[in-house]
């Protein structure tokens, strides 16, 4: 077992009881507290720390929101399941005979396996190889993820782009706004390198300043729209036929 599971993860654990204790479905041992449930919990809080602690200093450009949308992404039961999955974590996993039985093992099965682990790696080990065994296998999804998310912030796509080739930031200029408090529309354009783009309307500030980015980025070339409405961002101006684009739907 501890051959296998070193070949499997990377890692060769100091204490085998710790690893056991990880790869133990409730249906199989004697007793719940013998199972991986409580190394799930613990694991499950280490993988969201990591991922976020990576995002924070990985991404300093984005916001709140946008970080937060990247985490729910990683750290989802999907993608866990998918990493224990591909890697053959949960092929390691000890099961009673009702579950062992069954062709495929559930999602939320296999994804406790990855979190049970973590935690072993972290508690025999400590957060240096947890965090190292996390990010092998969660940056590939934690960049799949932050380009979709990225790619659809069109103030982020303007912003990184005035940071390279621009002498100063675009900035967001309240043109108008109009109706009651409660339903209050917003006109605003945005400034690039002294010109001022077409502005957008929208029912919230920070809508009028995504329409607003997206704007610019269309009349500086860095986007266009297809006739089925979706947006193709360049990572620069583009200058030959060859430049290959970012599909985005808008």
């Amino acid at each position: 077992m501890l051959e296998k599971a070193a070949d499997v993860l990377g890692y060769r654990f100091q204490d085998p009881a710790l690893l056991t204790e990880a790869l133990t479905h409730a249906s199989h041992a004697g007793d719940r507290l013998q199972s991986n449930e409580r190394m799930e919990f613990l694991g499950d809080a280490i993988l969201g720390f990591v991922v976020c602690e990576y995002l924070h200093s990985t991404f300093p450009e984005l916001l709140e929101g946008d970080l937060t949308k990247i985490k729910s992404a990683v750290v989802s039961r999907r993608v866990c399941a998918e990493i224990s999955v591909a890697s053959n974590m949960a092929g390691m996993l000890t099961l009673g005979k009702g579950m062992a039985g069954r062709p495929d093992l559930p999602s939320s099965v296999a994804a406790a396996v990855l979190e049970s682990l973590i935690a072993a790696i972290y508690l025999d080990g400590g957060m240096t190889p947890a965090r190292d065994f996390i990010l092998k296998h969660a940056i590939p999804f934690i960049n799949e993820a932050a380009d979709s998310s990225h790619q659809q912030n069109f103030k982020s796509v303007l912003q990184q782009y005035a940071q390279k080739h621009l002498p100063e930031n675009p900035s967001y200029i309240l043109m108008d706004e109009k109706g009651p408090d409660h339903l209050k529309c917003f006109e605003v354009c945005a400034q690039v390198n002294g010109r001022r783009c077409s502005p957008s309307w929208a029912n919230s500030k920070k809508e009028a300043e995504q329409g607003a980015a997206l704007n610019a980025l269309l009349e500086l070339g860095l986007a266009k729209t297809l006739d089925c409405g979706r947006v193709v961002l360049f990572d620069r101006i583009p200058t030959q036929d060859t430049d290959q684009p970012d599909d985005v739907q808008a």
